[in-house]
């Protein structure tokens, strides 16, 4: 438990980021569970367009400290990747 009124408000700080964190990458993770949903039925036009809103959640979670830049730029470049090759 915090002691000194610094360390109250750190830890108050600490609960909202995590929250905030948590949400976003909840988010992107539904996100991207629709589209692999959609590539597996083999849905291109659905595909395309949650890919889109995929790429855009990705990019907003990397801006924060929730997820590396590298990260999501790996799994933007695989999900982009699995709608290309939808036929």
């Amino acid at each position: 438990m915090a002691n000194h009124k610094s360390s109250v408000k750190r830890a108050k700080q600490e609960k909202t980021r995590r929250m905030t964190n948590k949400t976003k990458t909840a988010k992107s993770r539904t996100a991207v569970k629709a589209l692999k949903d959609a590539i597996a039925k083999g849905d291109k036009v659905t595909a395309k367009t949650l890919l889109q809103k995929a790429q855009s959640l990705l990019a907003k979670l990397a801006k924060s400290p929730a997820m590396k830049k590298q990260t999501a730029s790996r799994k933007t470049s695989r999900l982009t990747k699995q709608v290309a090759a939808i036929k």
